[in-house]
């Protein structure tokens, strides 16, 4: 039995009326009519997998218990949801904050000024240095566990895929769809591979995970990731990466270039030799897939490996409960 107090955890995402007072609540449901649940996004990934880790621990928790927190103020809140459930705590209350929070905190500088947050914390190195140019010394690296008995290797004797692409180009796209998407095109078909395409927004968590069993190897088309769960669960499934890593300037343009500056950034910035192979753009785009093709083929790359050392969810919920209890009340 453990000891531990139970976790407060806190999840919520942001839902707007659009058309009429409160038709937010009509709407979700025609949503799960016609879509069935809801597609876990990031954030819910996030909340899913630390309870999922914390489970496996046997650490209790609470989820969306602010009848407790009320009653509790001094209690530490763990908030993995968005900035918007912040009014719903006493501002006395106690908070580890992250790592779904703002996408930047020139959002709200004076936030740590205002709120009683222990520690701020956020998925990979490079969001890291970005939020400790506002936040400094209020930051923490935890990058969310993967479920690597879910994501694992295929026993499929063939795989009948030979390259998923998965497109997540968002920004300049016909731009990129020239100069990255149709050579690469051009050079699996000149090789006579098998390919699938998957664009982000447009499928099913299972339709990635169906790919998975089926898939030789992926291109990952990202301008940057925080933490990239797509690429990490392909990894964890033994799926090697053949990854587009700009390592340029931040590019979200809310905030670029008016508002801030900041570079590098990462596609995938939890990355070694064992996972593929990275390259920058069109100038060594065919190369670079030469070399990667040539080790699909050797089997020279072991992405699980990696994935296994740093990411399951008890490692990750273990690093949650250690940062619990160096910044949390003691």
């Amino acid at each position: 039995m453990n000891s531990r107090a139970p976790l407060n955890i806190f999840y919520e995402e942001p839902e707007a009326d659009r058309w009429a007072p409160l038709d937010r609540y009509p709407r979700r449901l025609v949503r799960w009519l016609l879509r069935g649940p809801k597609q876990p996004g990031g954030t819910m990934r996030v909340c899913l997998n630390l309870c999922a880790g914390l489970d496996r621990l046997n650490v209790p928790y609470r989820v969306n218990d602010y009848r407790h927190i009320r009653k509790h103020p001094h209690e530490l809140a763990c908030l993995i949801g968005q900035p918007h459930i912040l009014p719903k705590f006493a501002l006395e209350t106690p908070m580890l904050f992250g790592t779904s929070i703002y996408n930047h905190p020139i959002d709200d500088p004076d936030l740590l000024r205002r709120r009683n947050i222990c520690r701020v914390l956020v998925p990979s190195p490079w969001v890291e240095r970005m939020f400790s140019s506002v936040w400094p010394g209020n930051v923490s690296l935890w990058p969310c566990g993967i479920d690597t008995d879910r994501w694992s290797p295929s026993k499929r004797a063939n795989r009948d895929v030979d390259v998923l692409i998965y497109d997540k180009i968002f920004r300049h796209r016909d731009r990129y769809t020239r100069s990255i998407v149709d050579p690469l095109l051009a050079e699996l078909r000149r090789r006579r591979l098998t390919v699938e395409v998957l664009r982000y927004g447009s499928y099913r968590e299972k339709t990635l995970y169906d790919l998975s069993k089926r898939a030789r190897a992926m291109v990952y088309l990202s301008h940057h990731e925080t933490q990239g769960f797509a690429a990490q669960q392909m990894l964890s499934s033994n799926v090697p990466l053949f990854a587009w890593d700009r390592e340029g300037l931040w590019t979200d343009r809310k905030y670029v270039p008016h508002l801030v500056r900041f570079g590098p950034v990462s596609s995938v910035p939890y990355w070694d030799e064992r996972c593929g192979t990275k390259f920058t753009g069109s100038g060594d785009l065919l190369p670079a897939f030469d070399k990667f093709w040539f080790g699909v083929e050797a089997e020279l790359f072991a992405p699980r490996e990696m994935i296994v050392e740093k990411f399951t969810l008890e490692g990750q919920a273990r690093a949650y409960l250690a940062l619990v209890d160096k910044y949390g009340p003691h």
